[in-house]
């Protein structure tokens, strides 16, 4: 498993300064920040998931554009997991026709062009040989943390978190932890 950094501040301007998001392999995102956009349109055409932390812009702000810019490049829907409660709020200030079309509802090739899928804390999803359990986040609006595990390694990533005594009791309980990468605005 391969993870590069694509954005990883809370803000945006100049060269090196992009919002969160990570590129797993060629076909995972977590989160998707501005740095998406410097993704070619044959790069994002293969991303079939993104794994949202939570609803807050810059790690989400790329999504509707990316989504916009490849459902006619690909043969099936982008599939959008998050808690519940995230995916609730992306529906209704997000693909709501007023902010930006819902891409649930607009077909491509018969199917929709993007589809949700909630994802728990403890739950796991299996792609292609990865797992990706969410993990408990404490920040201002409903959020999780990923355990990213290929088997070999595993990384752990919460986006904007604050003290979190359920998280450690976990990630202290991963044998195979290589990586743990804990993103924090206002960190006093």
């Amino acid at each position: 498993m391969k993870v590069r950094i694509l954005g990883c501040s809370g803000g945006i301007g100049g060269h090196h300064l992009r919002t969160t998001s990570m590129l797993v392999d060629h076909d995972i995102l977590i989160d998707a920040g501005t740095g998406v956009a410097d993704l070619t349109l044959d790069a994002l055409a293969v991303i079939d998931h993104v794994f949202v932390t939570h609803s807050h812009l810059d790690h989400i702000a790329a999504l509707p554009l990316m989504i916009d810019s490849v459902a006619d490049l690909r043969s099936g829907p982008v599939t959008v997991h998050a808690c519940a409660a995230t995916l609730d709020i992306l529906r209704q200030h997000v693909f709501n026709w007023a902010i930006w079309p819902d891409f649930s509802e607009i077909e491509v090739r018969r199917q929709p062009a993007m589809q949700y899928q909630a994802i728990e804390v403890g739950e796991t999803c299996t792609l292609g040989g990865r797992a990706i359990t969410a993990l408990p986040a404490q920040h201002t609006v409903p959020a999780v943390g990923y355990q990213l595990d290929s088997g070999a390694a595993s990384l752990v990533f919460t986006g904007d978190t604050t003290r979190n005594d359920a998280l450690w009791s976990i990630v202290n309980a991963i044998g195979n932890l290589r990586y743990l990468l804990i993103e924090t605005a206002f960190s006093n």
